[in-house]
C-alpha cells in the first residue's frame, strides 16, 4: 500500500508503462522449448554422479539469481576427469532482460531435470536460453549435434519467394557470424544482430550468438554451419526459422524480436526499400502512442479514485506493510493482484482449503494458465504474521532447488497477506509417517530416497546456496512430498541468513517445535547449522520408526525416541528392533543400519560432535566412509535430570521435553505449511 499524496501523473505513467514492458517481456518467455537427451548412457539414481547434477544445477541457478548479472556461467562438479564429474553451463540471450534470463535459468534447470531424469548428458533451448550439461568435458569446444530447428512457414509467398526476401537473408548472415565471433558484445556475450529491408513494407531481423568460451574462429564456423541449416527449411517459403546448436544459435523473423534498446550486441541497419516504410513506421508509433496515453490517463484517474477509498479502511495494514515493502524491492516482479488470486481459490471457498494452521490457512487453487498452486492466507490476528511474512518473500525467492518449496509469489492488498507456492499434491511428510495406515505406502526404497532428498536440500541452504540460511524448524510437517514422492523443505518463516563468516548467531526469542530443538537453542538461544542437524538426526529415527519422538515405550519404561534408540544402539539387543513393524519383511539391513547411526551422531549434546550436512551426504553415497561411534543423545531416560556446564537444567515431563530458563523466552511452536 501507498500513500496517494505521492502519486502523479507522470509518476503513473511510468509505473505502467514499465508494468507493460515487462508484461510483454513475460508473455513472450518460453516461445519454443525443446529438450534433447543426447546420449543412450545413464546414469543409476542416488549416485555420486546423481549427486553431482543436483549440485550442478544449484550452481547455475544461484549464480543466476544471486546478482552477479551473468548471461554465462559454467561450472563443474567433482573431480575433473572421473567418472562422477559434471560439467554444466547457461547462456541467456543478449539482449534479454536480466529478470528474465533468471527466470528461463530457473525453468531450464527444473525442466531438464524432469524430462532427463537419468541422462548422462542433455541440452535444452528456450527462446530466451539454453542450458546444457555432460559427464565429459566440452567447455571451449564447439559443438553442433544435436541440433534443433524451426521453421515458420506462414506468410505472403509473393514477399517470401522475392529476390528481395533472399538478397536481405543474404546480407544478414553474410556478416552477422562475424560480427559475434568478433565479441562486439563484450567478451563475456558473443552475440550480434542485424536487420534489413526485404520489400518496402517488410523488413527481416537477424540474431546469431556464440556460447563466450569459444574462440573466435571457432564462433563464426559454428554460426556459419547453423546458418548454412536455412536453405534447407526457408525455400518453401517462411516468415522465420531458428537454428539451434549446443554451442550456437542464429534466427530470423520478420518482426523484431529482440530487444533494440540495452542490446548488448551491435545493431546494423540496412535499407533497400523506399521512404515509405519509415513513413508508416511513424504513423504506427504515433498511433500506439496516443492510444497508450488514453489507457494511461483512464487508468490513472481510476487507482486515485480506488486508492483513496481503500486508504480510508487500509490504515492499520498499511502501517504493518510500510516495514516490509522497502526490503522487497526485488521481489517486485512476484507480486500478484488479490483479485487473480481469489479467482484461482474461488474467492477462499472451503472446498479449496487443504489445511489450516497457527498462521492462518491454507487453499488449492488453478491459475489463468492452469497452473496448480498452494496459497498460504495468513491470520489477520496474527502477531508475527507480518514478520514471518517478509521472511519467506526474501528467503524463498532467492531458492532454487529441487528439495525446496518453490515460491511462486506473494499478495499484499487490501489486509491481506498471502504467499503463492507451486502446489504439492501429497502433503506432508508427517500425513504418511504417523498415520496407522498411510503409513504401509512408504517402503524402505521411498523412506531412504526421502532422507536423502532432505540432506540435498538442507545441505544446498547450508553451503550450497550464495546464503548461509539455518532453517530452525525442520520437522517431518515441514517437508512436504510431490507425487513421485520425493521431498521439498517448506515453511521458512522461522529461517534466518547467517553471514558466513559466522557460522552461528543467538537470539533471546527462541521459536520452533519441542522434540526438534537441539539443547543449545532452547535453552541458550544459540543457534548454527549444527541445529538443523540436530532437527535432521530425529527426523531420521522418526522416519525409520515410524512415530514421534515424543512417543513412549511402555516396555522400556523410556519416554522418548532418542533415547529409545540409544538404548537400542548401545545394548546387546537388535537395533533393528526400532524399525517401523510395517517394513519388517523389506528392508536393506545395511541402509537402515547406516542411517540409525547418522541418526544418533545428529542428536549428539555436544555440536562440535555432530556431524554437517556436507559429511552427512558423504556417509550416505560412499559405504566405505567410517562413521564414528555416536555417544549418548542429549536426551536420555524418563525423569532423568542432567546439569548443563551453564547451570541449567533438563528434565522431560510427560510426551514434550520442557527446559527452564535463565531468562525470559517466548516459545512459538510453529506449524506445517500443510497441517494434519
Amino acid at each position: 500500500m501507498f500513500d496517494t499524496k505521492n502519486i502523479t501523473l507522470p509518476f503513473l505513467l511510468r509505473t505502467l508503462t514499465l508494468t507493460v514492458l515487462l508484461t510483454s517481456e513475460h508473455a513472450s518467455a518460453s516461445v519454443f522449448d525443446s529438450v534433447n537427451c543426447t546420449t543412450n548412457s545413464t546414469f543409476a539414481p542416488n549416485s555420486t554422479f546423481d549427486v553431482n547434477l543436483s549440485t550442478l544445477f544449484s550452481y547455475l541457478t544461484s549464480n543466476v539469481t544471486n546478482g552477479n548479472n551473468l548471461r554465462f556461467f559454467n561450472a563443474t562438479v567433482g573431480s575433473h576427469g572421473s567418472d562422477a564429474a559434471v560439467y554444466g553451463l547457461f547462456m541467456c540471450r543478449g539482449d534479454v532482460p536480466l529478470a528474465l534470463c533468471r527466470e528461463c535459468v530457473g525453468f531450464a534447470a527444473q525442466n531438464i531435470a524432469s524430462s532427463c531424469p537419468s541422462a548422462n548428458e542433455a541440452v535444452i533451448w528456450y527462446n530466451e536460453c539454453l542450458l546444457r550439461y555432460s559427464n565429459r568435458f566440452f567447455f571451449s569446444t564447439m559443438d553442433e549435434w544435436p541440433r534443433y530447428q524451426i521453421k515458420i512457414p506462414l506468410g505472403d509467398p509473393v514477399v517470401l519467394h522475392s529476390k528481395g526476401f533472399y538478397s536481405a537473408l543474404g546480407s544478414i548472415f553474410n556478416g552477422i557470424g562475424n560480427e559475434a565471433a568478433l565479441a562486439l558484445g563484450g567478451s563475456d556475450n558473443k552475440y550480434a544482430v542485424k536487420q534489413a529491408a526485404a520489400t518496402a513494407t517488410t523488413t527481416v531481423y537477424g540474431l546469431a550468438q556464440c556460447t563466450p568460451d569459444l574462440s573466435a574462429a571457432d564462433c563464426k564456423r559454428c554460426i556459419v554451419d547453423a546458418t548454412a541449416e536455412f536453405p534447407r527449411t526457408c525455400c518453401g517459403g517462411s516468415i522465420g526459422g531458428s537454428v539451434m546448436f549446443p554451442s550456437c544459435i542464429v534466427r530470423y523473423e520478420t518482426y523484431p524480436f529482440y530487444q533494440h534498446s540495452g542490446t548488448s550486441g551491435t545493431l546494423t541497419t540496412t535499407n533497400k526499400g523506399g521512404g515509405n516504410s519509415r513513413t508508416q513506421v511513424i504513423a504506427m508509433v504515433a498511433v500506439v502512442v496516443v492510444i497508450l496515453v488514453m489507457v494511461l490517463c483512464f487508468g490513472y484517474f481510476y487507482l486515485r479514485r480506488k486508492l483513496r477509498k481503500r486508504r480510508k479502511t487500509g490504515l492499520r495494514i498499511r502501517k504493518n506493510c510500510n516495514s516490509i515493502r522497502p526490503d522487497m524491492s526485488a521481489s517486485e516482479s512476484l507480486e500478484f493482484d488479490l483479485d487473480t488470486i481469489q479467482f484461482a481459490t474461488n474467492n477462499f471457498s472451503q472446498g479449496s482449503r487443504i489445511g489450516k494452521g497457527g498462521y492462518g490457512e491454507v487453499y488449492k487453487g488453478i491459475l489463468p494458465s492452469g497452473e496448480e498452486i498452494a496459497v498460504k492466507r495468513l491470520s489477520r490476528n496474527s502477531g508475527q504474521g507480518a514478520e514471518e511474512f517478509k521472511n519467506e518473500v526474501l528467503l524463498i525467492a532467492k531458492l532454487q532447488h529441487r528439495n525446496l518449496v518453490r515460491l511462486i509469489g506473494f499478495c499484499l492488498e487490501d489486509q491481506e497477506s498471502i504467499l503463492i507456492y507451486e502446489y504439492v499434491p501429497n502433503k506432508s511428510l508427517d500425513h504418511f509417517l504417523f498415520d496407522p495406515s498411510k503409513r504401509r505406502e512408504l517402503t524402505w526404497s521411498q523412506r531412504y530416497k526421502i532422507i536423502k532428498g532432505i540432506v540435498r536440500g538442507i545441505l544446498y541452504l547450508h553451503e550450497d546456496s550464495r546464503l548461509m540460511i539455518i532453517h530452525r524448524d525442520l520437522k517431518p510437517s515441514n517437508v512436504l512430498l510431490d507425487n513421485q514422492m520425493n521431498p521439498k523443505i517448506s515453511d521458512f518463516g522461522m529461517a534466518r541468513i547467517v553471514d558466513t563468516d559466522h557460522i552461528q548467531g543467538c537470539t533471546n526469542r527462541v521459536v520452533g517445535t519441542y522434540g526438534y530443538m537441539s539443547p543449545e537453542y532452547a535453552m541458550h538461544g544459540q543457534f548454527s547449522v549444527k541445529s538443523d542437524v540436530f532437527s535432521f538426526g530425529v527426523m531420521v529415527l522418526e522416519i525409520i520408526s515410524g512415530k514421534k519422538n515424543s512417543s513412549s515405550f511402555d516396555s522400556c519404561r523410556i519416554d522418548d525416541l532418542l533415547s529409545y534408540a540409544w538404548k537400542l544402539w548401545n545394548s546387546d539387543e537388535s537395533v533393528f528392533q526400532l524399525l517401523d513393524p510395517v517394513l519388517q519383511e523389506s528392508y536393506n539391513p545395511n541402509e537402515v543400519e547406516r542411517c540409525i547411526q547418522i541418526g544418533l551422531l545428529c542428536v549428539q549434546e555436544n555440536p562440535d560432535e555432530r556431524p554437517t550436512m556436507g559429511t552427512i551426504a558423504s556417509y550416505l553415497t560412499n559405504d566405505s566412509v567410517e562413521m564414528p561411534y555416536p555417544q549418548e543423545p542429549a536426551f536420555f531416560m524418563k525423569g532423568r535430570t542432567r546439569r548443563h556446564a551453564s547451570g541449567h537444567e533438563s528434565y522431560s515431563s510427560g510426551h514434550t521435553t520442557k527446559y527452564s530458563f535463565s531468562s525470559s523466552v517466548n516459545d512459538m511452536p510453529t506449524t506445517a505449511f500443510f497441517p494434519r
